[in-house]
């Protein structure tokens, strides 16, 4: 209850003046492969307010093209990102990502607190793709492929194949903040504790986010948008497309984290990255611990203990050079 009333209380400055933007990808307003401190802002919004992004999927017109997508099915907003957007303002990764947005008000040591309002499919199709090179299982598979997967709004699945239908979850693959400025230009990559790259499917509609601050205002990217995605992401992409998503973004001043972390209606998620997914797993349990040693002021003894008899330790992905687990812990056994 005290948690919810800190959330409430949160917003009440805000709620009277609260606005909602729109964002849409375009050459001048993405940060195409990086996070970087030293981007200059795209948009400034307020704590409270929403905004509405339109992103694109990870893959040029050319290489949908090839895959099987009629010319008239690619967006021409795409088109004009490879048109118009140098090279020497692409990368280290390939994501593009709408951003940065800059909240009034974030500053280093403050948390931002996203809550995922509403997410849409915003194109009919989406892609799935490995190559040699990435993917966990890539001595198996010496060469690249690329699918088209058909979706279907209406009834909210994927048309795979013939007699295989996978139900729709939309969610963003990079959702993160700037990084430290000793970072430099972070490659979009490899998810940390700015979030980023995190690819976790449980970040869909009805979820709220928490990403620590390391600058002022924030400096909030978003994209890779995913139509669903199995645990691991073990070829290297999910059911990649292109989602508009409604986000309100919230600074708290009340609470400080040192990573990513998020809760669902049913649950309370904690994350951890690192090369070694065995290291991995010890920071997001650790960051379990954390979080009810903070928030339901248990002892860390009892914190240890009930992270292993209640709650559900996931790999995330095992492909972005920075694997991710999270533990899934449910809010129904806290009466």
């Amino acid at each position: 209850m005290l948690h919810r009333i800190l959330i409430a209380a949160a917003l009440l400055p805000f709620a009277a003046h609260a606005e909602t933007f729109a964002l849409t990808a375009a050459p001048g307003t993405v940060a195409w492969g990086n996070y970087d401190a030293s981007r200059a802002p795209v948009l400034r919004i307020h704590s409270g307010d929403t905004v509405v992004f339109r992103t694109l999927l990870t893959n040029s017109p050319s290489g949908l093209e090839k895959a099987g997508v009629k010319p008239g099915d690619v967006e021409q907003a795409l088109r004009d990102m490879f048109d118009k957007v140098p090279q020497s303002d692409r990368g280290p990764g390939g994501h593009i990502l709408n951003g940065p947005v800059t909240i009034d008000g974030a500053e280093q040591g403050d948390t931002l607190e996203i809550h995922i309002r509403k997410i849409e499919l915003a194109i009919p199709y989406a892609y799935n793709g490995f190559r040699y090179g990435a993917g966990i299982l890539t001595d198996d598979f010496p060469y690249s492929r690329i699918k088209i997967i058909p979706l279907d709004k209406d009834r909210m699945v994927a048309h795979f194949a013939p007699g295989i239908e996978i139900p729709l979850h939309p969610f963003f693959g990079s959702m993160g903040v700037a990084p430290p400025p000793n970072f430099g230009r972070y490659d979009s990559t490899p998810p940390t504790v700015i979030g980023g790259n995190m690819d976790n499917k449980e970040l869909v509609e009805g979820t709220t986010l928490y990403l620590p601050v390391f600058n002022k205002g924030a400096l909030f990217e978003i994209g890779d948008g995913h139509a669903g995605q199995g645990n691991g992401e073990v070829d290297v992409t999910a059911m990649e497309t292109s989602l508009i998503g409604t986000l309100q973004f919230v600074v708290r001043k009340d609470i400080h984290i040192a990573n990513p972390r998020a809760e669902t209606p049913t649950d309370y998620i904690s994350m951890g990255f690192d090369d070694d997914l065995s290291i991995a797993a010890h920071k997001a349990v650790r960051n379990m611990v954390d979080f009810l040693v903070d928030e339901k002021h248990m002892t860390p003894d009892d914190a240890y203990m009930l992270t292993s008899v209640a709650g559900d330790v996931d790999v995330t992905e095992v492909v972005d050079r920075n694997k991710g687990v999270h533990v899934m812990l449910p809010k129904a056994i806290f009466r």
